[in-house]
């Protein structure tokens, strides 16, 4: 059998961790097909060649036409394919995890399983945006009340600086372009954010379903994390964007800046760390290649692709 043409498929410890590549690529209304280990990019204005291995997010949207050959080097390069609707507002469809261990995954079961540890994880991640504030004693009422008023105090600062009126937050995801600059800013930029979140755990191997403030939504844990960083980035690129850009380029201009700024802050790097600090988990992730364990009651996990009970048997 004839070998197949192109970059010979990498072993998953060769491939760039997740907190060293670019965030995100959007394309829409072009064709994508592979030669060797970079991704083309068709469309009428001519051929872009992208390297697979330094992409974290693919955000696929209208018109977008994609080749057997490439997705091929897609998973096999790691990258995170996400189908979504014209500015990247609306998701469709995800791709796969970065690694091939579930430890990350066992553990994010364990905490949102247990109403202490729960508590104890949306506790964290409210500590994450009062830093030097001791929320331990504070319920979730009084937390979500906390988190409402300092979300409308950046708001305001933002409005005011910017001298943009802000009259909340409403926006419908079937209609983009009937939202007020703002709002069309913040839909572009908080999409941004949830593909480079719903990438970085999904290459961890976390489940995006499995969410601690968020919760019964496919994709609960990535509004948790990108929750988390909405009030350093999109919000204040939004209201600069409304005083600053027309409303036709308003989407574009924001996927841009928003690109630009997780860049400047190594955005998946520090998802890549909250996470790791969220589920307690201390030093670095090593992946177990194929290896596949069996569960035992007493010894937590034992080996598999061996035959058990030949000794009784003898």
């Amino acid at each position: 059998m004839a070998e197949i043409p192109g970059m010979i498929r990498p072993e998953l410890q060769a491939l760039p961790q997740i907190g060293d590549r670019m965030t995100f690529l959007y394309l829409e209304r072009c064709v994508l097909n592979r030669q060797d280990s970079a991704i083309t990019v068709t469309d009428d204005q001519g051929t872009v060649f992208v390297p697979a291995a330094a992409i974290s997010v693919l955000l696929l949207g209208p018109g977008t036409k994609v080749t057997h050959r490439a997705m091929e080097l897609i998973g096999d390069a790691g990258v995170s394919a996400l189908w979504v609707g014209e500015h990247g507002v609306r998701y469709y469809a995800g791709g796969r995890p970065l690694t091939h261990k579930s430890d990350l995954l066992i553990r994010q079961a364990q905490l949102v399983s247990n109403t202490r540890l729960r508590l104890g994880v949306v506790r964290q991640m409210y500590r994450m945006r009062f830093p030097g504030e001791d929320v331990s004693q504070l319920t979730l009422q009084q937390l979500r009340g906390r988190e409402g008023a300092r979300i409308r105090a950046v708001y305001r600062r933002a409005s005011k600086e910017w001298k943009v009126p802000w009259n909340g937050r409403a926006y419908d995801p079937d209609d983009f372009a009937g939202g007020d600059p703002v709002n069309q800013a913040l839909s572009a930029g908080h999409a941004c954010l949830y593909g480079a979140a719903h990438a970085v755990i999904q290459a961890l191997g976390c489940s995006p379903g499995l969410g601690f403030v968020h919760t019964g939504h496919e994709r609960s844990f990535v509004y948790d994390i990108a929750d988390l960083y909405k009030a350093d980035i999109t919000i204040p690129l939004a209201f600069e964007l409304a005083a600053t850009v027309d409303k036709e380029q308003i989407g574009s201009a924001m996927r841009r800046r928003t690109r630009d700024a997780m860049v400047r802050c190594h955005l998946m790097e520090r998802i890549v760390q909250d996470i790791r600090t969220l589920f307690a988990c201390e030093g670095e992730e090593t992946d177990g290649g194929d290896a596949i364990y069996l569960w035992d009651d007493k010894k937590g996990m034992v080996e598999s692709g061996r035959s058990y009970g030949m000794e009784e048997e003898r």
